[in-house]
């Protein structure tokens, strides 16, 4: 019956049904059309995820007190999750307080930019596009670089990184243009790449399953009705998968962080 109903469906899609495409993510204009600030219905998402993020801790912080409430509690259990999970499990805890704001920082931005695409009428992730992933990974690529730099010197971190000690030097003339790619290449191309293809990916998964609901249920006639309650159960399983997704993706960008991190200072690798 599945399948009946996906080539029914297929080939109502010009008299009804509009599957889910790669134009979703490129929304028309909604303010200042054609000028360099111009704002389309994904970055009008971004904004409002920014603000709820803001908004969230502000209140937060305003309102801490000695005996924490429900809502602190959940917040200090977040903070206390990238500080130590995180951050001191990955670079200790001398060097981990040193980065505890970054890689809290990064962890709750993406996980807000993330569940925008579970949020009803907001419906896709901020991090679907990928010009946000780039953004997030140029920082990290930054700071890597930067603690590399610090910890080595400018030309000293080039030497430990794309020559690593104990090789035979004739081996450095295929291992020294391997390490380049990865330490400048690969590092932040796949922390690009994972977030966007999940958070893009999730986004076509629901919403073909909820526009193929609602036209099974509103639009087609007969039998194929019931398999909307086929649609409609894959989109609630999508909904949870997408809400884990979400969670997993930020953890993950968050754990590479620190990883790169450490990978740029430690004294061999």
């Amino acid at each position: 019956m599945f399948t009946l109903a996906t080539t029914q469906i297929l080939a109502a899609e010009s008299d009804g049904f509009h599957a889910p495409s790669i134009s979703d993510f490129f929304p028309p204009a909604i303010f200042f059309d054609g000028t360099a600030f111009e704002i389309n219905r994904i970055m009008l998402v971004r904004f409002i995820a920014a603000i709820a993020l803001l908004t969230i801790f502000v209140i937060g912080a305003r309102r801490a007190k000695l005996v924490p409430g429900r809502f602190q509690n959940l917040l200090e259990l977040g903070l206390d999750f990238c500080r130590r999970q995180i951050t001191y499990e990955i670079l200790g805890e001398q060097l981990g307080k040193k980065y505890v704001p970054l890689i809290t920082t990064i962890f709750f931005a993406v996980f807000f930019f993330n569940v925008t695409g579970i949020v009803p009428f907001l419906n896709v992730a901020g991090t679907s596009v990928i010009g946000l992933p780039i953004i997030f990974a140029l920082w990290v690529f930054v700071m890597y670089l930067a603690a590399g730099f610090k910890r080595f010197g400018f030309g000293g971190f080039f030497k430990h990184a794309l020559f690593p000690p104990g090789v035979p030097k004739v081996l450095y003339l295929l291992l020294t243009p391997v390490e380049f790619l990865q330490v400048f290449l690969l590092r932040p191309a796949t922390l690009v790449i994972r977030l966007f293809a999940n958070m893009l990916a999730g986004h076509l998964l629901l919403a073909l399953c909820f526009a193929a609901t609602s036209y099974l249920f509103f639009e087609a006639s007969g039998a194929i009705k019931v398999a909307g309650v086929v649609t409609l159960a894959g989109g609630f399983a999508f909904f949870l998968l997408e809400a884990f997704v979400a969670a997993l993706q930020a953890y993950v960008f968050a754990i590479l962080t620190a990883v790169y991190i450490q990978m740029s200072v430690e004294a061999e690798h």
